[in-house]
């Protein structure tokens, strides 16, 4: 295990459910679809998937991620495992769907080559990506020590990269872009509005 990945485990050990609230809104897939969930963390989107499609698939590489997610009632339809991203533990052509939420920018640019090849192995011919990682254009983006260009590392250990449209549509390029985009809102703190970013891109496994 990378010590970023032991970053985030340490961090769910001494923390427990780290991300709550909704889901982004789900796409429609058709009915009996092969759902993966890459980097599912305490269970946030995959709660959401299980109750959508009868057939989901997730991973961490956090044994107590893992564990969390498992708790949630919803998800005991769904096959858990703890793996590495950058080696799926799946045969090719195993799903018509595969969900990257806020998991390639954790990894350094050679684990996120790395992880999207292995998006491309695992997708049926048709299947869609569905990724969603922060934008250059996001409040934290510069915060902390820079370790490659854009990637920023917090006290803690864990790294984070800010992502632009063009980026994204590269590091996929062997899938057919539908849509990239940027999607932006504002928080509000302390009575100051902040700007958030994050790009989103889907993208189907033509054959």
């Amino acid at each position: 295990m990378t010590d970023h990945s032991s970053a985030w485990d340490e961090d769910y050990r001494r923390r427990g459910n780290l991300w709550g609230g909704a889901p982004a809104p789900l796409p429609d897939l058709p009915a009996g679809a092969a759902v993966l969930e890459v980097g599912c963390g305490n269970g946030k989107t995959l709660t959401a998937l299980v109750r959508r499609f009868p057939c989901v698939a997730a991973v961490d590489s956090s044994p107590h991620a893992v564990a969390l997610a498992r708790r949630h009632p919803a998800t005991a339809s769904a096959s858990l495992a703890v793996a590495d991203a950058r080696c799926l533990p799946f045969h090719e052509e195993s799903f018509d769907a595969v969900f990257l939420v806020h998991i390639l920018g954790h990894l350094p640019l050679s684990g996120r080559k790395a992880v999207a090849s292995e998006v491309c192995r695992v997708l049926r011919p048709g299947g869609t990506l569905f990724f969603r990682g922060f934008s250059v254009e996001d409040m934290r983006a510069g915060k902390g020590v820079e370790t490659e260009p854009q990637t920023f590392r917090r006290g803690e250990g864990i790294i984070t990269h800010y992502f632009t449209e063009a980026e994204t549509a590269d590091l996929f390029a062997p899938l057919a872009a539908v849509s990239v985009r940027t999607h932006r809102w504002q928080i509000r703190v302390r009575g100051r509005h902040y700007p958030r970013a994050e790009v989103e891109g889907v993208f189907i496994q033509e054959g």
